[in-house]
Formats: C-alpha cells, sequence, structure tokens
C-alpha cells in the first residue's frame, strides 16, 4: 500500500508540470493569434498573457528535462561529459 502511495505521488510530480507546460504553450498561442482575429478589433498581441505562458512553459519543461537527465544520470545513461565528478 505504501509502495502505491508513493508511486502515486512521483506520477502527480510529473503531471503537474506537464500540465503547466501545456498551459503555457497555450497561453502563448492564444496571446500570439490574438493580434489576427476579426477587423473590427483593435489588432495587438496580449503582451501580459504571452509572457505568463512563457514563464510557465519554460518552467514545465525545465522540471521534466531535470528530472529526466539526474535519472538518466543516476542509472548511468548520459554522455561522458554530464557525468557526475569523481572525488580522487
Amino acid at each position: 500500500m505504501k509502495t502505491a502511495f508513493f508511486r502515486f505521488i512521483a506520477i502527480l510530480l510529473l503531471v503537474i508540470p506537464g500540465i503547466l507546460a501545456t498551459y503555457g504553450f497555450l497561453a502563448m498561442k492564444d496571446a500570439w493569434f490574438a493580434q489576427f482575429g476579426p477587423p473590427e478589433t483593435d489588432p495587438h498581441v496580449l503582451w501580459g498573457k504571452f509572457i505568463l505562458g512563457f514563464i510557465c512553459f519554460a518552467a514545465g519543461v525545465a522540471f521534466i528535462g531535470g528530472w529526466i537527465f539526474f535519472r538518466d544520470r543516476k542509472r548511468n545513461y548520459v554522455a561522458p561529459r554530464f557525468k557526475a565528478k569523481r572525488n580522487k
């Protein structure tokens, strides 16, 4: 029972940043394509929404990328230049 709970927590640790990155991507897309709306509206880019979306996207992707990198480093799947330095 305890193991299943910890695995569920680990899945949540990856799903939440994934949702954050997805929201960021969609916010950037919406902000960019708002300028191509109907001609009655004032065409402009929603810079606040775009920057918030970029921050969310970058944070989510960086967290997932770091998770994968350190997992692969622990399992010795990375190139020699990324391996942890050993003290002599």
